[in-house]
């Protein structure tokens, strides 16, 4: 009698078991390595756009987990953190309740995160900010609109208004993050930067500034004016959107 072992499918509904030869430790069944392979020649001609997120993120689990079906977990991630972004931009003590994200899951998922991180800031450094504005509202999407946390950064100018640094100045709770005024514009100085923006994201995914947001921007304003420095905006990160104090009549 053959010997049997039972797997999920592939190719069934994600409940539905299908039973399948039983394999020698280390052999990948054939149903996967040609699923794995589709999905990986899909990719590659179609790319990402034609993908749904959790085929994204099976291509990612892929070399973290390379004998098993990872369809389900890709689906236990986003039922858990809501989409593909936020899935990569979540914590790691988050990750790891997830059941089956391991060591090298979470290895997987932030070398992705990062890549994408730097690529994005990569076409904003020494470039100028007028001129690659949407590419610095991309930006700053990548890396702060899928945060649970409130985090401020400060965008450092010369005088041709070349983005020459671009630091993290604090982190806070879902809703306050503690921001210095005299700590921004002492780092201005020590970069001889001649002007800033400032930035920070709402986790609620909504960008109206708060009383204290607009309380803030103005001090941390006056304290830059009278040494010179100008501050040329301050940008609210939401989910899908963000807002422009400058825009919005909220600076002189």
């Amino acid at each position: 009698m053959s010997n049997f072992s039972e797997t999920r499918s592939l190719f069934a509904d994600h409940d539905d078991v299908v039973a399948v030869p039983a394999l020698p430790k280390g052999r990948t069944p054939s149903y996967m390595r040609d699923h794995r392979k589709r999905l990986r020649e899909r990719f590659m001609t179609g790319g990402a756009v034609a993908m749904p997120d959790y085929e994204l993120l099976e291509l990612i689990l892929f070399r973290a987990i390379p004998r098993q079906d990872v369809k389900p977990l890709a689906r236990d991630l986003l039922d858990r953190f809501g989409d593909f972004n936020r899935v990569l931009s979540a914590p790691l003590s988050q990750l790891t309740e997830v059941k089956g994200v391991g060591h090298a899951v979470v290895v997987e998922l932030k070398v992705v995160e990062a890549a994408a991180h730097r690529l994005a800031r990569a076409k904003v450094m020494q470039r100028h900010v007028v001129s690659s504005w949407q590419a610095l509202l991309d930006y700053c999407h990548t890396v702060m609109a899928h945060r649970d946390t409130e985090q401020f950064r400060i965008l450092y100018l010369d005088t041709k208004n070349v983005l020459i640094a671009d630091e993290e100045q604090a982190r806070g709770t879902v809703d306050h993050v503690p921001v210095y005024p005299r700590e921004v514009v002492k780092r201005a100085l020590e970069l001889n930067a001649t002007s800033i923006i400032l930035v920070h994201n709402h986790p609620s995914g909504d960008p109206t500034p708060s009383q204290a947001d607009i309380d803030m921007t103005h001090q941390i304003d006056d304290a830059a004016r009278a040494l010179g420095i100008t501050v040329h905006d301050h940008l609210i990160i939401g989910k899908s959107c963000e807002l422009s104090f400058r825009s919005q009549g909220l600076m002189c």
